[in-house]
């Protein structure tokens, strides 16, 4: 009798590991697109709104804040589309009671932002100076929310590293920012996590890497092709790491709280899903964008298919390593499983092929590594960001995945949002509405499908400085007048439609929601009109700048010589 019960054991063990094996399969040829799902999400949802500090706080050298990576990148002529900075932007500094309003009255749960390291560690040193200015301000900040019942999620890089630390040791490049950032993230786990107790190590290190170090299109604007994104993200997994240690020894036990990293990723989807190389092609994609940070965080090692594409091509260059780096066996286990949630940033989706690039001497990059086109859709609306198209299902997919491939680990949307191009006000913000129903919608289907998202931060509350495109491009809920001094603050109308989710707790019926849209665009109209009558003197000085006049300014002008004319009439 003991040798069946032993083939019995051996089997039920290979159904075990078949079971465990499929379960790290995504389908990829599932396209299931669906039709509007109506319905609410599981009670205790978190609904918020997101910024960071670079983009909203202004004050760059106020109260002793130290200058950052971004402060010095946007004061360089022609690094920022019109030559925009940071250096006021929202005022959110000194605004931010005025902003905790506003999230009240969009009924939050949540805000997210980001903690500035040069406005409370000046150098980025901690052992230079502490700014106990910078650290006032962050308290009053997280007090004011917590009193208007607002959890605060605290990110503690969102891409402003102290410039000493970039010119000192070449920031993210070098290993030394382990360290320092362990002891920035320690000050703040101090000074704040008695009342904290959700932390965000980094937001989007795809973009600290691939846009600071290969590209230059970011701070600190080097162009270390093929080498320079891969050291860089090297070592920022290694701080993530060494701070989720930190918190877990020394603070966990008494504060209580999750320490997690934002990931962004866009979906990729196989342009024909019968074709093995194009769904390999689309994996790839989505394992060299979100993978490169969630495989080592989650299973302790890059993805395969980037050591083993990265490792070739390096071979084929004639190096004697591959030009990614390796972690120690030591490493890789200190490494796996620091993640108490995952951050997930995410905006659109591309079609993936496979395409060969071809491996001579001098053309490795990130780029070129991954051996795939990206394509769009030239019916998907792009209503703003040259690089945003709205493709709702994609998301559903990319919450599967991560559900497939990660463990189902517990998720919060922590960026997800549409941005405008638009020199006119326009605060009836119809494609927002629409993008932000369906994108909303395709995650409560997600949810339904067994993803573990537990919230869901709207990107953005506020219009702000958006990088390399400055000003150019508006995220915000609300829209910020920059020409004003005061930077007043406009509902648009998806700050009607977003509540009404929010209060609603998600999509109750179809005559509702329809509803919805429409209470929404006529509350925008009549703020519309105010707003185009606001501001006309900000206008007027704007002309004196511009030579061309935008068609705005002309429109606002032309009416208000108009009704000069008419009152001359009159009288």
């Amino acid at each position: 009798t003991m040798l069946p019960r032993c083939a019995f054991s051996v089997c039920h063990v290979l159904v075990l590991v078949l079971c465990l094996s499929s379960a790290e399969d995504f389908d990829w040829t599932k396209n299931d697109h669906g039709s509007f799902y109506y319905g609410t999400f599981p009670a205790g949802f978190s609904w918020g709104a997101g910024s960071s500090a670079y983009q909203t706080e202004g004050a760059w050298d106020k109260d002793g804040k130290g200058l950052s990576i971004w402060d010095v990148f946007s004061h360089k002529k022609g690094k920022i589309q019109q030559n925009d900075t940071g250096d006021s932007s929202c005022e959110g500094y000194h605004k931010f009671k005025d902003d905790v309003s506003l999230m009240k009255e969009l009924k939050l749960n949540h805000y997210r932002f980001s903690i500035s390291w040069p406005r409370i560690i000046p150098t980025g040193i901690k052992s230079d100076h502490i700014n106990e200015k910078g650290i006032q301000y962050y308290d009053e900040l997280i007090n004011h929310l917590l009193e208007s019942k607002i959890t605060p999620i605290v990110t503690l890089y969102h891409w402003d590293l102290p410039q000493v630390l970039q010119e000192k040791y070449g920031g993210w490049q070098n290993i030394t920012m382990v360290n320092h950032f362990n002891e920035f993230a320690n000050l703040c786990f101090e000074r704040f996590g008695n009342r904290v107790k959700n932390w965000i190590t980094f937001n989007n290190p795809w973009s600290v890497a691939v846009e600071g170090y290969e590209t230059g299109e970011h701070a600190p604007g080097l162009r270390l092709r093929g080498t320079g994104a891969y050291r860089a993200a090297h070592h920022i997994i290694k701080a993530h790491a060494k701070v989720w240690h930190s918190y877990d020894t020394q603070w966990r036990a008494k504060q209580k709280g999750l320490v997690g990293i934002s990931l962004s990723g866009d979906w990729g989807e196989p342009v024909d899903i019968s074709n093995q190389k194009d769904i390999e092609a689309a994996e790839r994609y989505v394992q060299f964008y979100l993978g490169w940070f969630a495989t080592p965080i989650f299973h302790g090692d890059y993805p395969q298919v980037m050591k083993d594409f990265i490792g070739r091509k390096s071979v084929q260059q004639g190096l004697g390593t591959s030009r990614l780096p390796t972690f120690s066996p030591q490493e890789k286990s200190y490494i796996k499983g620091t993640c108490d949630f995952l951050g997930i940033g995410h905006f659109t989706t591309r079609y993936i092929t496979q395409k060969s690039n071809p491996s001579g001497r001098s053309s490795g990059s990130y780029f070129t590594d991954r051996d795939l086109a990206e394509l769009v859709d030239p019916r998907w609306p792009d209503p703003g960001s040259e690089w945003l198209y709205s493709v709702p299902w994609g998301f559903r997919r990319l919450l599967n995945f991560v559900k497939t491939q990660y463990g189902n680990p517990m998720v919060y949307v922590t960026e997800n949002g549409v941005s405008e191009k638009m020199l006119c006000t326009e605060l009836c913000d119809d494609w927002r509405i629409q993008y932000y129903k369906d994108y909303i919608n395709e995650m409560l289907k997600a949810i339904k499908d067994g993803a573990n998202v537990k919230g869901y931060t709207a990107w953005s509350l506020l219009d702000k400085f958006e990088w390399d495109e400055g000003y150019s491009e508006r995220f915000g809920l609300y829209y910020v007048d920059f020409r004003n001094k005061n930077k007043p603050r406009y509902p648009k109308a998806s700050v009607q439609f977003y509540k009404r989710i929010i209060s609603s707790n998600g999509f109750p019926n179809q005559r509702e929601v329809e509803n919805w849209r429409r209470k929404a665009v006529e509350t925008c109209s009549s703020s519309n009109q105010l707003l185009a009558a606001d501001p006309l003197t900000s206008h007027m000085e704007m002309v004196t700048e511009i030579v061309v006049p935008t068609v705005c300014t002309l429109s606002i002008l032309l009416s208000a010589i108009f009704l000069m004319f008419l009152l001359r009439r009159r009288n």
